[in-house]
């Protein structure tokens, strides 16, 4: 399973990023922030299944 599917739970609508349409890509150390946030929520769904 790729990860924006193990995140969201559906395939990603496209191929250029996880954002969808009209959201503002976070920049610097907010970027950062977000993957350790995404991380850490796959991690706790993989570990509840």
């Amino acid at each position: 399973m790729v990860p924006f599917e193990a995140l969201y739970g559906r395939g990603c609508r496209s191929s250029i990023g996880w954002f969808e349409a009209g959201d503002v890509k976070p920049l610097g150390v907010d970027l950062v922030k977000d993957s350790q946030d995404k991380v850490r929520s796959i991690q706790a769904k993989h570990l509840v299944s």
